[in-house]
Formats: structure tokens, sequence, C-alpha cells
């Protein structure tokens, strides 16, 4: 029997990370050969000598700068969740009190995020059980101020008469999973939108979902 065609995690690119301090040089070129190997073949599937390789270093060099296969994918995934969190922070004071205008800014960040590092958004999300508690913590962190941002301009909009949320909990899970998988297909020659389109179109769809009421 021929074997399934392997489905692709993320799509083809180049590994890249938003600007942090202290990852430059060697480091940064290990942070972003992990960054490729674990968007492809997953942590458990990609080993310390796959990550030296690739990033042209030799395995007790990598140790110098990471002490485990595990603190280079929870630098990685702190990173992913910190540049998502930054793009909430930033959207959500530029759009105004409308409860609708903030969710939509919101979702569009989210969005944005997924579109602009794809592959660290797929490690960020896919590859976080792999982290012990102690390990993910930080990132949980983040996680839970964001989901935190979400679920306060839901209630609020509920409230004030702006959304009709049947049950607001399963609303709020549902708009924030939205965009994780933009990740991995977009972009899709078939699609035909850009990144701002595709943003525009998602948050269209979360206000759809909170029940939006005209103003």
């Amino acid at each position: 029997m021929a074997e399934s065609p392997r489905v692709r995690r993320v799509r083809p690119g180049v590994p890249a990370l938003p600007p942090r301090p202290a990852a430059g040089g060697t480091r940064g070129r290990i942070l972003l050969a992990g960054l490729g190997l674990f968007a492809e073949h997953g942590f458990h599937g990609t080993s310390i000598r796959d990550i030296a390789a690739e990033s042209a270093v030799q395995s007790a060099s990598l140790y110098a700068h990471f002490p485990s296969k595990e603190a280079i994918l929870a630098e990685l995934v702190l990173a992913g969740h910190e540049e998502h969190h930054a793009r909430l922070v930033t959207a959500l004071p530029r759009s105004g009190t409308d409860p609708r205008d903030r969710l939509a800014a919101l979702v569009r960040a989210h969005v944005r995020a997924h579109t602009d590092y794809p592959m660290l958004a797929v490690v960020a999300s896919n590859e976080m059980h792999a982290l012990s508690p102690a390990a993910a913590a930080p990132a949980v962190a983040v996680r839970r101020r964001s989901e935190a941002m979400l679920a306060e301009v839901l209630a609020i909009g509920h409230q004030q008469g702006a959304f009709d949320l049947v049950h607001p909990e399963a609303t709020a899970a549902a708009i924030g999973s939205m965009g994780i998988r933009v990740a991995s297909w977009y972009p899709a020659p078939q699609a035909g939108l850009t990144p701002a389109q595709l943003a525009d179109a998602y948050a269209s769809l979360a206000l759809r979902m909170a029940g939006a009421r005209q103003p």
C-alpha cells in the first residue's frame, strides 16, 4: 500500500522571528533553526543535532547558548505569545470605546500575528504541550492575559447590549481559536486575500459569532 502524502503543519517559507533583545548572532541562528524544524517536524521529531546542523554550530557550542532543546522551544513559545499579546495591547486603545470596534480590532490583530509569523504561531500553539509546566508557565501567563482581554470586551459588549451572547465562555473560546489555523494554510492562492483583507473577514465573522447588534 502506498504511503499517504505527508500533511504539512505549515506552508513552506523562511523562518522569521519578531525583533527581540539578545536574539542575534549565534543565539539567533539557533532559534531560527529550531523554529523551522519544530514547525515542520514538531518538538519530538527534532533533535539537538538537527538544530545544530541547521544553525551551522557544533552541538557542544549550542549548549553554551541553551541548556537543552526544551529551553529553545520555551523561548520560541514565549516569543510567539508575547508578540501576539503585544499586538492586542497595541490594537485595543486605537479602536475607541464601542465594543464592536474593540472586538474587531482584537481579531484583526490576532489574525495578523498569525499571517506575519506563521511558523512562530504554529510552534507557539502546537508545541507548547511538549514543555514542562515550569517551562511553559511564562507563556501560559501571557496567554491568559490575552484571553482575559477578549473575555472583557465580550462581557462589556453583552452588558451594554452591543452583543447577544448565547454562551459567553464558548463564544470567547471559538473566537480565540479562529485565527490559529490561518498560520497553517495562508497564503493560499485560492484565497485571493491580502493579510489585511483576511483580517477584516475574520473580524466580520467574529462579530457575527458574538451576535453583534447594529449601533
